[in-house]
């Protein structure tokens, strides 16, 4: 169902005999909204575009939304909105409440987002964290835009890693160092104080550090149980056989290069993790899900073109498979930067992370940058709780707004708009009514950073419309009500879409 923007933009797309779409002038002199199609037209229409702007605006103008309408420059069209238009749009936030901006999908799919996928060889580290994150976010914004999401967890539960990391447990034991390139640090000594396999004991570890961070898996999938039933899909691939080991022909199918399938019998005739990575691909799309999302670092650039290859070369359509890479984190604390190396032992692990700044500021600093930006944390900063952190920000908003309804008790919450809406009431409804678009651009561009950038700018208008407005005891309470309800509401959701809680008290 369109929201109240898009209605009015359905209906200036009726009157123009093409689409348009309004956008918020930088300039509020130039408007509420303004929209250049008369210069989009006129090419094809081949009349001059102020001409065809003129033709819109005076046809605009005839609207019960619109106040008025003006013509700018060589066709650009501004339109002022009555007051009526803002009642209807805070009618519509307020009559659908935490459902405002969701299940606008078309086609609902089942979706599988495969996430972290860390070798359970040590705790989770703040890299993988950022996996999580970007994962997680993704998986709830294609839930709230009405598709079935599945959380899924694959690690290596046997080869070269694996016995790396148990030998070195097993040194610690000992009372030896470990073996060269493997893995050190405290946690080692702490597995190594008990008898029995170190990898139970690290998964599960893993997992309560996940669901602290807020992230729950549906399904846990093991490398080893995938290797089992590669016979069967050996037959199906394009390969041949170089240098004792059997390859996939991969670069016919859009890939790099060619894989490696099944090691040479000097090297142990052992298959590699991209022959895993065959199986584990045709079991997703073999359990029904319509799409396949993996979350990768961007050091595992190429493995992207090798899914697709895989994906055609068992006869499947290689667009149900999406690769989302992400950049490094670096973590900063009194100016210095941590290093990042987890068998050096060195390394930031995410728990620690949640000690310094908690689970709500770690979600939001590893969601609030496009994943293909390097994300710089500033553990002082990030822990603080003042308005320069914009977690703190966000959230202190919401607190408020908590309060005043709070103080309000029973009193009448309504969309009713006055007959003179302030301007910055105006720039309230407005920065409200964008939630549908920035949720569904984020959802379809994969890019979560657009939701918490977002919710600063609501927390701005509503911080600016408080400090000029009083909103109990006031001529237009029952309006300015429903404004901080709406307000409040879109504030909960955009924290909720990332991960971070919406408190009531601060």
């Amino acid at each position: 169902m369109p929201d109240a923007l898009g209605r009015l933009e359905a209906r200036l797309s009726d009157l123009a005999g093409a689409p348009v779409a309004l956008e918020r002038p930088n300039d509020p002199a130039h408007g509420d909204y303004a929209t250049n199609a008369a210069l989009q037209l006129a090419p094809t229409r081949k009349r001059p575009p102020r001409e065809l702007a003129e033709e819109l605006a005076a046809a605009a103008a005839g609207l019960e939304e619109v106040d008025r309408a003006e013509v700018a420059g060589p066709g650009f069209m501004n339109v002022w909105l009555a007051s009526s238009w803002y009642g209807e749009a805070l009618g519509e936030m307020l009559e659908r409440g935490a459902d405002y901006g969701a299940g606008w999908a078309e086609t609902p799919e089942r979706v599988q987002v495969e996430l972290v996928s860390a070798n359970p060889t040590g705790p989770i580290t703040v890299a993988s964290a950022r996996n999580g994150a970007i994962g997680d976010c993704v998986a709830r914004l294609l839930e709230f835009a009405g598709h079935e999401v599945e959380r899924e967890y694959y690690y290596n539960d046997s080869g070269v890693q694996m016995e790396l990391f148990r030998a070195s447990v097993e040194a610690i034991r000992r009372g030896e160092e470990p073996p060269e390139n493997g893995y050190r640090g405290e946690y080692v000594a702490e597995l190594a104080a008990a008898a029995d396999d170190p990898v139970p004991k690290m998964l599960a570890q893993i997992e309560a550090t996940l669901e602290r961070f807020r992230i729950h898996f549906d399904k846990w999938a093991l490398q080893s149980e995938l290797e089992g039933r590669l016979a069967e899909f050996m037959p199906r691939l394009d390969t041949y056989d170089k240098d004792g080991a059997v390859w996939a022909r991969s670069s016919a199918y859009g890939d790099e290069d060619d894989r490696v399938l099944i090691r040479s019998a000097d090297k142990g005739g052992t298959p590699t993790y991209r022959a895993a990575d065959v199986v584990y691909l045709a079991d997703k799309l073999e359990r029904g899900f319509d799409r396949a999302i993996y979350v990768l670092g961007a050091d595992h650039h190429g493995t992207r073109n090798w899914y697709a290859a895989v994906a055609r070369m068992l006869g499947y359509d290689a667009d149900r498979i999406e690769v989302l890479l992400y950049q490094l984190v670096h973590v900063t604390k009194g100016g210095q930067q941590a290093k990042m190396s987890k068998r050096r032992g060195d390394v930031v692990f995410l728990d620690e992370l949640l000690d310094e700044i908690g689970v709500d500021a770690a979600r939001w600093y590893l969601a609030n940058r496009g994943p293909d930006q390097t994300i710089d944390i500033d553990i002082d900063l990030a822990a603080e709780r003042t308005e320069k952190n914009p977690v703190y920000y966000v959230q202190y908003a919401h607190a408020r707004i908590a309060g005043i309804r709070r103080n309000a008790g029973d009193a009448e919450v309504s969309a009713k708009a006055p007959a003179d809406v302030a301007p910055e009431e105006r720039d309230l409804i407005k920065r409200l009514a964008e939630l549908p678009d920035v949720v569904r651009e984020a959802t379809e561009r994969r890019g979560p950073q657009g939701v918490p950038n977002y919710a600063i700018r609501v927390a701005d208008d509503f911080h600016r419309f408080y400090h000029h407005h009083r909103v109990l005891e006031s001529d237009s309470q029952a309006f300015r009500l429903g404004l901080c309800t709406a307000t409040q509401t879109v504030i909960a959701r955009c924290l909720d879409l990332i991960g971070v809680e919406a408190p009531d008290r601060m």
